[in-house]
Parts: structure tokens; sequence; C-alpha cells
């Protein structure tokens, strides 16, 4: 058993120089870290190999962003888990064993994300993953601790091993048998949702995605695309798209598409209204995005297809809708979704 812990920088100095000692000291024995410098234009590649030269340094020649930068970087990577962290997390003591022990007894799960907590407020789940991924009946991606822009206080309501639909890119392990068996990373994403299309691909393989709280990190966020930004809004809504295009039914397609082009458009009008402008342009411009990438993302459902296995069940899904919920009912934290017919 083997481990590599693998670290996508961009421009991230500051955030290596604060989080890297804890990552490493707190690293289990059998693992190496692996800093995977996505064509940083700061000091980060000259402070890794002045500091830290033990370290394995990857460094690729032009910023893919999170899928292409991982892509790359992971074929260089021969252990048999990943561990795909982001550089502005801080880790606590032995975070990694515990979740390598739990999946190396449950042959069947592919990955496993910890519980996710903010670095600001530690009692508050983050935003970029809390106890684990979600979606909803349309394609809409939140968490358990975590839905839309309202985050819970962790009150150990969580805290019970569970099936999810996505782990977090923020923190994630990963077996790098099954990351390469699905096909890893779509690079098109370039950044934003990649993790939801893998774990999607992974499920249908009949492997499982679990949410694992026992072990926790805790999560700058934004650290290198800030959190509200026009370019978050725009891969949000056309990374969304792209999830659906390759990964679901022709015939739930059929009314996928058309209701997800409505609520985006009542999104974007809400956007100007507020008087963001930029990101009701982002809105326009993921659609334009979309249409033009039409074709070539639909053709990845082939590949997708032949490691589908028909009858398998996919978990994680709540069977309702999240934006009706959320903003009609009020019901504005995961508890309050029901344990009922509406989640497998």
């Amino acid at each position: 058993m083997s481990i590599a812990i693998v670290i996508l920088n961009f421009n991230g100095k500051s955030h290596l120089e604060k989080y890297l000692p804890g990552i490493i000291q707190h690293q289990p024995s059998d693992s190496n870290i692996y800093i995977a410098d996505n064509a940083s234009t700061d000091d980060s590649v000259a402070f890794i190999k002045t500091q830290y030269p033990e370290l394995h340094l990857l460094e690729t020649r032009i910023n893919t962003g999170f899928a292409g930068g991982y892509q790359w970087a992971l074929q260089h990577v021969k252990e048999e888990f990943y561990v795909i962290l982001n550089s502005d997390v801080l880790v606590d003591e032995d975070w990694i064993s515990p979740i390598i022990s739990y999946m190396e007894d449950h042959p069947d799960v592919a990955a496993c994300q910890p519980k996710i907590l903010s670095i600001h407020d530690p009692e508050m789940f983050e935003h970029a993953g809390a106890a684990g991924g979600w979606i909803d009946i349309l394609g809409y991606p939140f968490c358990i601790g975590r839905i839309f822009s309202t985050v819970e206080k962790d009150l150990g309501q969580y805290n019970q091993t569970s099936p999810i639909f996505w782990a977090s890119g923020a923190a994630m392990v990963i077996r790098s048998a099954d990351y390469w068996a699905a096909g890893g990373f779509d690079t098109q994403f370039f950044a934003h949702m990649e993790e939801i299309d893998l774990c999607y691909r992974l499920q249908k393989m009949g492997k499982e995605i679990v949410s694992f709280p026992a072990s926790k990190v805790y999560h700058l966020g934004g650290g290198t695309l800030q959190y509200g930004s026009p370019q978050k809004t725009f891969l949000n809504f056309r990374n969304g798209l792209f999830l659906l295009l390759k990964n679901k039914s022709i015939l739930n397609l059929l009314w996928l598409i058309p209701a997800r082009m409505i609520l985006d458009g009542i999104a974007a009008l809400l956007f100007l209204s507020e008087g963001k402008t930029d990101h009701f342009n982002a809105v326009f411009k993921a659609h334009i995005s979309f249409y033009g990438m039409f074709g070539k993302m639909f053709q990845k459902r082939r590949d997708i297809d032949s490691i589908t296995l028909k009858k398998h069940q996919i978990k994680g899904v709540f069977k309702g809708s999240i934006v009706f919920n959320y903003y009609i009912k009020g019901n504005r934290h995961f508890y309050l979704l029901g344990t009922g017919k509406k989640m497998i």
C-alpha cells in the first residue's frame, strides 16, 4: 500500500508557506508528497526547490486549470492511493490513515472525503465540500452541511460515514486504479465540477463515493479563484450543463437541458436585478460556450457508456429540486430535506 499526497499549486506560495509544514508533519510514513505546479508566475517553484528539496516537484508549462493540471500530474504518480489536496488546506493529525484503512476494508469504495471545515471559523462547515456532496434531480450540486450560500454549523449532526454523490476536490482520497479506469478528470472542464463528473462516472462503474467525517481538514476556500467571481459563475453554469450532457440519458436530456436553460435564465435575470452585470454576462457566455462545445462533449458519452453498469444504483441523489426546496419551501439545511422517498 502506497500513498501520494498531490497538491496542485498556481501562484500559491503564501499558501504553501503557511499550510505545507502541517501537511508534511502529519503525512503517513508510507506516503510521498508531490507539488504539481501549474505554470505559476510567482516564486512558488523556487520556494519549493529551496525550502523543500526532498519533495517531488512536477512542473507544467501552461496553466490548464484544476482538471488539466491534475490530469497531467497524476500521470507521473505511481502510488496506489492519490490524496488530492488543495494548497489552502490545514490538516488534522492522522487524517489520512483512517480513510485509507476504511477503503482497504471496503474495496468497492473508490473515493472518500473527510469533513471539510472552515479555517476562519472551525465550528462551521466550509463551502467546498462540507460533509460530502449530493446532487438533485435537475443536476444542481449541494453539500451535506452547505446548500447554496447557506453553511451550517458543525454540531456533529453529520458524523456518520455515508454514501455521497461526489467527493470534494479540495480534499479527496481516491484509488489510482479507479481514477484512471474512469478516465480521470475531464480537462475541458478546466475548473469546477470536474470532481462531480468523475464521481458520476465512478458510480456508473459500480463504485461508491463515501463521506468519512471521522477525519477532518480545514479549508480556506477561494485560494485560486475567489468565491463570487464572474469566472467562477461562468464555469459553474457551463460545467453544470457539461455534466448533464455527458452523463444523463438521452430521454432525460430532452427535458433536463430546456429546464436548466430556463432556470439559468432566471438566475441571470436575478444577477441583473442586483446590478451584477458581470455575472449576468457570465451566464450568457456559459451558454454560448456550452453550445460551441456541444458536439465534442456529446461524443464523450460513448466512453462513459463503455464503463457503465446498467443496473447499479446511483447514490447521493435528492429526488426533488434543491432550488424549489431552498428558495420556495425555505429548507436551507440538509436535514430539512427529509429522509423518506426523496432520499436514496
